[in-house]
């Protein structure tokens, strides 16, 4: 089956889906490339998002949690979503966190973006913040399993490095435990490096 997974610049939700592609081995079976235009993306997916994954003959999937599902069951499963229930209800979870997070820091990029002719609004981006510190509070209390990767520790290293790009949140200093993990992260899957988001 031919497949073709459309991103649009340093998307961190799009990183999510590259990396376990690399990882997972299925980086010969999958291409990635830019939507032609937004009437492309459009025709495949009507929230015009990406990551959407273009399948021969079937139809388009999205968002990238669903895209991670079924870039497991290509590698035949119980690979980055673990088949056991506890296992995986902890893992969802921790992917949930680290969705929430990156949708905090993306509103807080977009408030800039696309209000450019006005002040941003403080008690806004203090409310997207607060969503961002009390999800890392509980993520670094209970950080995801490094050597047996899940879609847990893929999306809590891709909301470091995106805040790390954008810098809509100075973690660093407040979650030294993070910062540790991250390294050992890095360390434990170099390939993470080949996907890391630049403008």
């Amino acid at each position: 089956m031919s497949m073709k997974l459309l991103l649009r610049g340093p998307s961190p939700f799009g990183r999510k889906c590259t990396f376990a592609i690399q990882h997972l081995g299925l980086s010969d079976r999958i291409d990635i490339a830019s939507p032609d235009s937004e009437d492309h993306i459009r025709g495949h997916n009507p929230l015009a998002k990406v990551p959407t994954l273009l399948r021969e003959g079937e139809d388009a999937l999205f968002d990238s949690r669903v895209i991670l599902e079924y870039l497991d069951t290509l590698a035949d499963g119980d690979k980055i979503i673990p088949a056991e229930a506890t296992a995986r209800f902890a893992a969802l979870r921790q992917a949930a966190l680290a969705d929430g997070i990156l949708e905090a820091a993306l509103l807080i990029t977009y408030e800039g973006r696309y209000r450019p002719d006005q002040t941003p609004y403080q008690p806004w981006l203090e409310f997207q913040r607060g969503k961002i510190a009390r999800g890392l509070a509980v993520l670094a209390g209970t950080p995801p399993i490094i050597e047996d990767l899940t879609v847990g520790s893929i999306g809590l290293a891709c909301a470091l490095e995106y805040m790390d790009f954008r810098r809509q949140y100075d973690w660093r200093p407040e979650f030294p435990a993070l910062v540790t993990w991250l390294d050992d992260f890095n360390d434990g899957h170099p390939i993470f490096a080949d996907t890391r988001p630049s403008d």
